[in-house]
């Protein structure tokens, strides 16, 4: 893709840019921002690179898909101020991410493998909404806290259809019963699978009907191939990460 260069070799900004199909903008961008060495400078004052801005390119580039643009630019800058041991915890951090992911996905396939089909029936369809005290039902405090999120996330949920929570008829509050738990478990963690609430809105509505994994089989199977993606670009930008280290040193 790019040229071999021999150390040494002086490159302008636009040879970086053409070999990776960026604007010579976007290298002084990178340089400013640390993602790159300090160029050297001409007598006349304009930009020079080399081998080692390259190498610190590739490395740059090839970190992103796995980590991302922010975590990407903090390992490089951490690399370039000396700092490896910073450069290899933001590394561990987003391995460590990924495992939580992992997890997460699996939680998902165990929840739904364990859901029984939702036989409650709808509100004000054959039975008055049961009071809390004696419903086994939950209120959007609790709910929430056992979540992990705001009581304002499960009420936008609502608004998205995600979960359809029945009113207390005493006190008028939000009441959650096992079904509606059940949504709010699969939108929580379908959302930290990256899922946006358009999509996770007519997921849930094919399990509330059908009760069971397979409208989410396709949805899975993404959410493994994206991982597993991730995975490998993580490789990658190692090994670039390590070539830019070797050269460096």
């Amino acid at each position: 893709m790019g040229r071999n260069l021999q150390n040494g070799e002086r490159l302008r900004p636009v040879d970086l840019a053409r070999a990776h199909g960026l604007s010579t903008q976007a290298i002084r961008n990178y340089e400013e921002a640390g993602i790159l060495p300090a160029a050297g400078r001409t007598p006349h004052g304009y930009r020079t690179y080399t081998s080692l801005h390259a190498r610190a390119l590739r490395a740059f580039l090839a970190l992103v898909p796995g980590h991302g643009h922010q975590t990407a630019t903090s390992i490089m800058r951490a690399v370039n101020q000396g700092a490896a041991g910073e450069a290899f915890r933001l590394i561990d951090e987003s391995h460590a991410q990924l495992l939580d992911d992992r997890r997460t996905l699996q939680a998902v396939e165990s929840a739904l493998r364990d859901l029984e089909p939702t036989t409650a029936p709808e509100p004000g369809v054959g039975s008055e909404p049961a009071a809390v005290s004696g419903s086994g039902g939950t209120f959007i405090g609790p709910l929430a806290g056992k979540l992990g999120i705001r009581p304002a996330t499960l009420r936008k949920w609502e608004r998205a259809g995600l979960v359809r929570p029945r009113r207390d008829p005493l006190t008028g509050y939000r009441v959650y019963h096992e079904a509606d738990v059940r949504d709010a478990r699969l939108a929580h963690q379908l959302r930290r699978g990256g899922y946006l609430l358009e999509q996770i809105a007519p997921l849930i509505a094919q399990v509330r009907a059908a009760g069971g994994l397979e409208p989410l089989a396709t949805a899975l199977r993404d959410w493994h191939r994206r991982l597993s993606t991730r995975g490998r670009a993580m490789l990658t930008g190692a090994a670039e990460l390590e070539a830019y280290l070797r050269e460096r040193e």
